[in-house]
């Protein structure tokens, strides 16, 4: 007999809601549903204007994210809600197909109040647990099935008011060294990624040219670890070769080390959804993979002394891939040791711009100024400098930006184990 196939839900929302959606997705997830969340299904090159309507024909539930937002919101989401209609009147009378799910107080659209609403901000467990029993009935009555990922095996934590991540440990033949004061270095390993501990506290933040200014203290709160190299093209193919997406970097095969470029912020972002997915059980409680800020990026990247380069104050072009010295990418970690953040970050002068979560807003940095809002579609930092580059786009405080779906040959990424919220 076939095994039954999971339950199959599309979310429709709007942008702007996209934060709460996250976590709906998550939970989902976690309970055994196949979800359809555009940012984690829509593949590179995909033509959205034809999958979303696939998606909505194919799913078997189309959960209708509802808030003041998306009930005044004209354009697609609106035409995902009207495609789920005309699907709704092909199926059987009674059956259980749209949802509409309140994220917070808002009126029902009249085209939707037919069918009953779950509140998903006001005693949400209770909502979630009622909007649960909805979809195991729809998966009983379709063959379906609701099982969750097999657990994962915790990792030891050490007793303490701030979280930890279990130590990896190195060979007694390797040293992990920080060449801007020599200090043996403790490697952590999560999702199959290297990371290093950057601990809570201030900083030197900021620079002399004028989108650097003012340059000052910044006080970081919390300890957050940071992923030792920007994300290789190995890495990111393990990422998208289970949905056979095409990877960015043309004959990537050959050069798996090199850093992936040719993604946008959108992509990286998705690309931090699926680690989260994956491996979300190693990392500690309130904690979670995504973009570095701004400010965690520069922190990592200087030490907290303001150092002009990861490695001093002097330029040394033995130390990055920058100033021609490759007009390509290189290896990760070929400049390592001596290229080494104080922190022990690799490659965070040269080789590519890195991505960031942030928003392209003026300084003072605040994290609370809503410049880390996922959901504004403007434009969004890199930092780092790029192969392409010179020695002044290398330094610790230099900035960039562009439009959140810009891509070329010099722009990737590197991951964080953050707190969910760095505000």
């Amino acid at each position: 007999m076939p095994e039954p196939r999971p339950l199959k839900v599309f979310l429709c929302h709007a942008r702007e809601d996209k934060p709460q959606v996250r976590e709906l997705y998550r939970r989902l997830h976690a309970d055994g549903i196949e979800v359809w969340l555009d940012e984690r299904s829509l593949l590179p090159g995909q033509d959205w204007k034809v999958e979303i309507p696939k998606a909505v024909r194919e799913s078997d539930v189309v959960i209708v994210c509802m808030s003041p937002v998306s009930a005044r919101k004209e354009g697609f989401v609106q035409a995902e809600i009207n495609f789920a209609l005309d699907m709704a009147l092909q199926k059987p009378e009674g059956t259980i197909y749209i949802v509409p799910a309140k994220l917070e107080e808002c009126e029902v659209p009249d085209k939707l109040s037919r069918w009953q609403w779950v509140n998903l901000f006001e005693d949400a467990n209770d909502g979630y647990e009622m909007l649960m029993l909805s979809l195991k009935l729809r998966a009983k009555n379709l063959g379906a099935s609701l099982v969750p990922p097999p657990p994962q095996k915790e990792p030891a934590r050490t007793a303490s008011s701030q979280p930890q991540i279990q130590k990896v440990s190195l060979p007694s033949s390797t040293k992990i060294v920080a060449a801007a004061n020599q200090r043996k270095l403790e490697v952590y390993t999560l999702a199959n990624m290297e990371f290093v501990l950057v601990p809570k506290g201030k900083f030197i933040m900021g620079g002399t040219a004028d989108n650097e200014k003012p340059k000052g203290g910044i006080d970081i709160p919390y300890d957050y670890w940071m992923a030792r190299f920007p994300v290789t093209n190995a890495q990111y193919n393990d990422f998208i070769a289970p949905v056979k997406a095409k990877h960015p970097v043309e004959n990537w095969s050959k050069i798996k080390d090199h850093p992936v470029v040719n993604v946008t912020w959108n992509h990286a972002m998705s690309f931090c959804m699926w680690l989260n997915d994956e491996f979300a059980h190693e990392l500690p409680d309130g904690y979670t993979f995504r973009l570095p800020t701004e400010a965690e990026w520069e922190k990592a990247a200087r030490g907290v002394n303001g150092l002009e380069y990861p490695w001093g104050n002097v330029f040394d072009p033995t130390r990055a891939n920058c100033e021609k010295f490759a007009q390509t990418t290189t290896p990760v970690g070929q400049f390592s040791p001596r290229g080494d953040s104080p922190f022990g970050c690799a490659d965070m002068a040269g080789n590519v711009w890195e991505w960031c979560h942030s928003l392209y807003e003026p300084y003072p940095y605040k994290a609370g100024d809503g410049r880390e809002d996922e959901t504004v579609a403007e434009s969004r930092v890199f930092r780092g400098g790029s192969w392409a580059n010179d020695r002044n786009a290398a330094r610790c405080a230099y900035r960039y930006f562009n439009v959140p779906d810009r891509l070329n040959d010099g722009i990737g990424f590197r991951v964080s184990a953050s707190p969910i919220s760095p505000v």
